[in-house]
């Protein structure tokens, strides 16, 4: 059984949604409710919860400090907000935080079928992912050193942060913020030196075009792959071929 926290200020809108999940069918179930973000990150302290279906707009703590916090404590719960707002820019915010959906108020029981079934689905193949994949090795690794493994198995062109976190079964926005507090750098910055460490050794002793050497890094734009080698490496690729190709 997975169990829901469910957090919105107001009782009827806690007790509509508790209700709701209950006639889903699905193999969840309510745990507790809150009244607001600092409510949950309380009473998180001492429960155990497997998904947040949050409220967006609350009093004493918002819905996405509620998630900001909740990921700096380290807790990895999945969150969903719920909101009354369907300009797309708040939706956007909401995800770029970290929650992995949304739905819009009133909760639909439809909708919210839909979506628990999705989040249920999405657990269900990482747990099994995660047993069939993952060497025993890896169970010593942290995440960040997994990350790192899985980044030097893939051509640099193919690293992206969604793909990295999916892999180690994490949400973006906290896998970017571990990787940096651990290694002191951007995973983006990180997957940047290593796209222009094989840009060099491609420049140096192959004769591809520079624009097809951009394109295996995956750099579509070839203007934007000059100018970050140039930033890095203070000459420009053609340059640097004409005093690195003998190598």
């Amino acid at each position: 059984m997975n169990h829901i926290l469910i957090v919105d200020d107001e009782k009827w809108v806690r007790s509509a949604l508790k209700w709701t999940v209950e006639q889903t069918g699905l193999p969840v179930k309510v745990a507790g409710e809150c009244s607001n973000g600092l409510e949950a990150l309380d009473w998180l302290k001492t429960n155990q919860a497997d998904l947040v279906l949050a409220d967006i707009t609350m009093p004493v703590m918002t819905g996405l400090t509620f998630l900001e916090q909740l990921r700096q404590a380290g807790n990895e719960q999945d969150v969903i907000f719920i909101t009354v707002n369907e300009d797309f820019s708040c939706v956007q915010q909401a995800l770029r935080a970290g929650a992995i959906d949304y739905l819009l108020k009133p909760v639909e029981e439809d909708k919210l079928t839909a979506c628990l079934a999705k989040w249920l689905e999405r657990r269900q193949k990482a747990n099994r992912q995660q047993e069939r994949v993952e060497p025993l090795p890896a169970k010593h690794l942290s995440p960040v050193e997994q990350v790192m493994k899985y980044i030097e198995s893939l051509p640099p062109g193919q690293v992206t942060l969604a793909e990295a976190a999916k892999h180690v079964y994490m949400n973006p926005s906290y896998l970017s913020q571990l990787f940096k507090q651990q290694q002191g750098i951007n995973f983006i910055d990180y997957v940047t030196q290593i796209r222009l460490k094989e840009a060099k050794r491609l420049l140096s002793s192959t004769t591809l075009r520079i624009s097809e050497i951009a394109e295996r890094l995956g750099y579509s734009d070839l203007a934007y792959f000059t100018n970050i080698f140039k930033k890095s490496c203070q000459v420009t690729p053609s340059e640097y071929r004409k005093t690195h190709s003998h190598q």
